[in-house]
């Protein structure tokens, strides 16, 4: 087993690296908003890039920043986070950001994918950093605002000036990853092991073992809604006794029979076959046959992704979750905007 990593806090993390710098993050999205929100709220000059007549232009407006272009935001700024989508990111770093990059300069990244795979190789003078948060931007934000943060991981790609650990740690800090521990890593080790994860269990995984779980019981002639109540709405509440304690206080918590069920049955949904299977797409990762496949997926017109999209879309699972959650106005239910 691999020796544990150390966590460091915000007595390791000062800002002082970032004062008098102008930071841009490139993107308001996801990522792109809570990193530009939680680093003015500390203090830390922000620019954003941004189209001023996107839903994200828009939101940016309304949060009290000027969106400006890419290239106008990359000359004026000190450290450069680009929180745009992986596949994207490639094509406006050709364009507008490699043109106006020189010594002084650091490029943040908040996914190892394009260093890693090398769809985008910087030049050797500007530092190359990367903050991670291990969870969503809209976590990352609503963390902060309560004061609280997302535990970060922070890796050094190339340190040309000799201050981009430093860098790294503050932009770690003024979003709020110190509060709950930054742990050093590897853009290789971030990128394949989030990759995978993704994959296998967080959203792959955990997507296709709830569609066979509901298709195993309306086969079977139950009612939907209450397949839908079963596999899914109830996932929530044994992800949250997880998340608080282990695999250990969620077994506490629920019933004998539900943790005699768990231990016994459980290794008979996952079997070493399925082990064997995630081996295969975690070298799918590794040797970067998964990167490839996405770069021509999105190059080729996304048809495949998009296809795959509707399907899934238009699962009985999704259709009765949509008319489930419409009837219970305390979940706040979600949708996410149409295009």
């Amino acid at each position: 087993m691999a020796e544990a990593l150390k966590m460091m806090y915000e007595k390791d993390a000062p800002l002082d690296a970032l004062k008098g710098k102008t930071v841009a993050v490139i993107g308001y999205g996801s990522q792109g908003h809570a990193h530009a929100q939680n680093l003015r709220e500390s203090g830390v000059k922000v620019i954003v890039a941004n189209r001023k007549d996107s839903a994200n232009g828009r939101l940016a407006i309304e949060h009290g920043f000027d969106p400006m272009s890419v290239d106008q935001a990359v000359q004026q700024a000190d450290l450069i986070i680009i929180t745009l989508p992986d596949e994207v990111q490639p094509g406006v770093y050709q364009k507008s950001i490699a043109p106006h990059l020189k010594a002084g300069k650091t490029l943040g990244f908040t996914h190892g994918f394009n260093i890693h795979f090398k769809t985008i190789v910087p030049p050797k003078e500007v530092d190359v950093i990367m903050v991670a948060p291990k969870g969503p931007g809209h976590l990352v934000r609503s963390e902060f605002e309560r004061g609280g943060g997302v535990p970060c991981l922070l890796a050094v790609y190339q340190d040309a000036s000799g201050s981009a650990r430093k860098t790294g740690l503050a932009w770690a800090r003024g979003i709020g990853g110190a509060r709950s521990g930054i742990i050093e890593t590897t853009f290789k080790d971030e990128c394949e092991t989030d990759l995978f994860g993704e994959q296998a269990v967080l959203c792959g995984g955990l997507s296709a073992l709830i569609k066979a779980g509901f298709e195993t019981l309306t086969e079977a002639g139950y009612p939907p809604e209450m397949a839908y109540f079963e596999c899914v709405h109830e996932v929530k509440l044994i992800v949250d006794l997880i998340y608080q304690g282990g695999l250990d206080y969620m077994r506490y918590s629920i019933s004998n029979t539900a943790e005699y069920g768990d231990l016994t049955r459980g290794p008979r949904v996952v079997t070493p076959q399925v082990k064997q299977e995630m081996k295969k797409i975690l070298a799918e990762i590794t040797t970067g046959q998964f990167a490839q496949e996405w770069r021509a997926e999105y190059e080729g017109g996304m048809k495949n992704f998009k296809r795959l999209y509707e399907a899934d879309n238009s699962h009985p699972v999704e259709v009765v979750g949509r008319k489930l959650r419409g009837m219970m106005p305390w979940l706040k239910a979600k949708q996410p905007p149409k295009n």
